[in-house]
């Protein structure tokens, strides 16, 4: 197994990224001696890289304070393997959301989490804790858990040694029911989650699997008081499957669409 490199937090770039990832969902601007508090980084530290990121568009300044710049989402849509991944799962997402009514995800593992990298849903959807960019475990939601069943064991040995980490209630926090979960998965084609992430949510969620490597998943949320998750596999587990379908057709050279 390769053992990813960690960033050295004293460099200049390390430090940049301290000052980067501060940011919350919810800040609009933020100040500079709130971004030192948060940084732990001098306030003279912090005003000399804001301002080199800033220059380079990564944040944007203004009276009350820094936000993070237009650069950054335009990097992001530079990763050639999740705009390849958006480009061919957005229709199949759409076309579960016309289906369901409900919320439609699009998730894909980064370490011991989801990811999430696009989120349908209109006016009746149910709050949800997801957010495009943002993160849950792998442990406690259908993505996640489709992505898990379908890791190397040596993933899921570590993670099932724990902790599992509890988000609700109902999360699964027990090794061996959530080993039992998994293997259904893998059997099924298809994962399921009752209210582990989120009081009042449930979900289903199949992977896009590249031979029997995970790439991504698709899952459709809704809440617990109308929306049957396990009416809605056969769509599901479709999706999933025609997304990888046609993302295996582009990467065989010579094939059509390629």
């Amino acid at each position: 197994m390769v053992t990813e490199p960690k960033l050295d937090e004293r460099s200049v770039l390390g430090r940049a990224m301290r000052i980067l990832e501060s940011f919350g969902v919810e800040d609009r601007a933020v100040g500079l001696s709130e971004l030192a508090r948060r940084t732990g980084l001098p306030k003279a530290t912090v005003y000399r890289i804001s301002q080199d990121l800033t220059a380079a568009r990564l944040l944007t300044a203004s009276p009350e304070g820094y936000r993070l710049g237009r650069g950054l989402f335009e990097l992001g849509m530079r990763a050639a393997a999740e705009r390849t991944l958006l480009e061919v799962a957005v229709p199949f997402l759409q076309d579960l959301y016309t289906r369901t009514g409900e919320t439609v995800h699009l998730g894909v593992r980064d370490g011991d989490e989801v990811v999430y990298i696009s989120k349908l849903g209109g006016h009746r959807q149910a709050r949800s804790p997801s957010r495009v960019g943002g993160r849950m475990p792998l442990s406690c939601t259908a993505i996640g858990k489709a992505l898990l069943a379908h890791s190397d064991p040596l993933t899921i040995d570590r993670i099932l040694a724990g902790p599992l980490p509890r988000r609700a209630p109902r999360t699964i926090v027990a090794p061996g029911v959530l080993r039992t979960q998994l293997d259904h998965i893998v059997d099924q084609g298809v994962a399921y989650e009752y209210e582990e992430s989120a009081l009042g949510l449930v979900c289903l969620a199949a992977p896009i699997l590249d031979g029997s490597e995970p790439v991504a998943a698709i899952s459709v949320t809704g809440p617990a008081g109308r929306f049957r998750p396990e009416t809605h596999a056969t769509p599901v587990r479709a999706a999933a499957a025609g997304v990888a379908s046609i993302l295996a057709r582009r990467a065989t050279p010579g094939e059509p669409g390629s």
